[in-house]
């Protein structure tokens, strides 16, 4: 075991990829201990992707790159702008509120970064921010990204914990909440102390029409919901209450109706049973060609196809990090690692919190050097078991787990959204870990409370881990 540990992190060390440092430190194993047959390896690797729910992957991907070429991302800017643009930095609560609705379209935090973080970071420049304040509040609000559902690191952690994967979608939606009220009190906090003025005046119209749009969106299921209680059938209901929603937008031109809709599209068709958290991904995707191709008529041939080839890019890469960290961590299994560090947990302590206390400290520190997904894969056939010894939720876990390596994309050395804030915001990645600091606190306080308050996750009815 020591020897595919220490392979792997000296391969990394030397700046090989996480990848290629796992499927070599493996085969490396294999070869010198002869512990399986070298076949393994390749069996191994594909019997890691070979999994329904990892469907969900590239079409999560490919709805977020749709999204961002359909011109939403606009929309959802400027939506948020009339809803909180005219309280002190508004700007930045317009960053945190823009993440939030991204995040139910996406469920990736490079892909808030890169899409709707680029207008964020630009207009905060334009209206006189720092720039350290704008990429600071934007790599923060990106990690709103995979808690609030839907989320690729969960669809992840559910195919390796065997979990429900619509259990982790609906957990998520509270600590998503209690994390963007921690940053827009961390905002205000700044706004008072540096002078930062509204940005937009105080319009009671603007205001009234962003809450209205609010309001429409959730007329949407208290209207299927009347409609049923009338005698119609469910699905009649939902058709009739979206063709409404559809001819409503259309007439009025709605900044973010749409764009708002698809959590709850994607959440409602969950908790109907009409479709499984894989099968979601899909309907994400048919939801952002519709937006793009028949409602606001954006998206092109040419952008289509960037955004396919821009999906297939990251999913290959994702994919390798799962097929390279299968048999990683298929041999940390066999090779009993996971024994030896629950021995080793409970010659430590034999208390619940003292052990979240110790894994949360770990995951911080596997973050800052570890890809999400490798980390995920690596760690939870680890971590999980000695989890359920001390009586801990794999739900509650999954949230956690998240959250810590959500943080550690903001971390040097291999923090990706680090590194893609750097590059749109043209600042040196020093700089630019500097801005993000201050940033990290609201993080770490949602940290805790998500830790040590289960119920902020645990809130939904024990029928919901049903849905898969």
């Amino acid at each position: 075991m020591l020897l595919l540990v220490g392979g792997f992190l000296v391969l990394m060390l030397i700046g090989v990829p996480a990848a290629v440092s796992m499927a070599a430190a493996s085969i490396l194993y294999l070869v010198i201990y002869g512990v399986a047959p070298d076949i393994i390896a390749a069996q191994r690797m594909i019997a890691g992707v070979e999994s329904f729910p990892l469907l969900a992957v590239p079409f999560f991907i490919l709805a977020g790159n749709l999204m961002n070429i359909a011109g939403v991302t606009g929309r959802i800017y400027s939506f948020a702008l009339a809803l909180v643009g005219w309280m002190k930095g508004g700007l930045a609560q317009v960053n945190i509120i823009g993440s939030v609705i991204f995040s139910g379209m996406s469920g990736t935090a490079l892909a808030d970064a890169a899409g709707i973080g680029t207008i964020e970071i630009k207009a905060m420049k334009d209206h006189g921010y720092p720039i350290d304040a704008a990429v600071g509040v934007t790599a923060a609000s990106a990690t709103l990204g995979p808690i609030f559902p839907p989320s690729l690191p969960f669809v992840i952690y559910g195919m390796m914990a065997n979990v429900s994967i619509g259990a982790l979608f609906m957990a998520g939606i509270l600590p998503g909440v209690v994390m963007t009220v921690l940053m827009m009190i961390t905002v205000a906090i700044f706004a008072y102390r540096r002078g930062w003025g509204s940005d937009t005046s105080f319009e009671l119209r603007r205001l009234a029409e962003a809450a209205g749009e609010v309001l429409v969106v959730a007329a949407f299921p208290i209207g299927c919901y009347v409609l049923v209680q009338l005698g119609l059938s469910i699905n009649i209901a939902v058709g009739i209450a979206l063709l409404v929603l559809i001819v409503a937008d259309w007439y009025f031109d709605f900044s973010a109706v749409m764009a708002l809709m698809t959590p709850v599209i994607l959440i409602g068709g969950m908790t109907m049973g009409w479709f499984t958290p894989t099968e979601a991904a899909m309907a994400a995707v048919i939801w952002s060609l519709f937006l793009g191709l028949v409602r606001y008529r954006t998206m092109t041939l040419r952008l289509l196809a960037k955004a396919s080839f821009d999906t297939i890019e990251t999913t290959a890469s994702v994919l390798f990090i799962v097929t390279a960290a299968s048999i990683f961590a298929w041999l940390l299994t066999v090779s009993q690692a996971a024994q030896l560090f629950s021995n080793f947990i409970f010659a430590l302590t034999e208390n619940k919190w003292v052990f979240l206390i110790l894994v949360n400290i770990l995951m911080l520190v596997v973050g800052c050097f570890l890809d999400t997904i490798a980390a995920i894969t690596i760690l939870v056939p680890i971590l999980l078991p000695v989890a359920a010894v001390y009586g801990i939720n794999p739900v509650h876990f999954g949230l956690i787990m998240t959250l810590n390596l959500m943080i550690g994309l903001l971390h040097p050395p291999l923090g990706m959204v680090l590194f893609v804030l750097s590059r749109v915001a043209k600042l040196s990645v020093e700089r630019t870990t500097m801005a993000i600091l201050p940033w990290l606190v609201p993080l770490i306080v949602a940290l805790l409370l998500i830790t040590f308050i289960p119920a902020i996750t645990l809130w939904l009815p024990t029928e919901m881990e049903l849905i898969r």
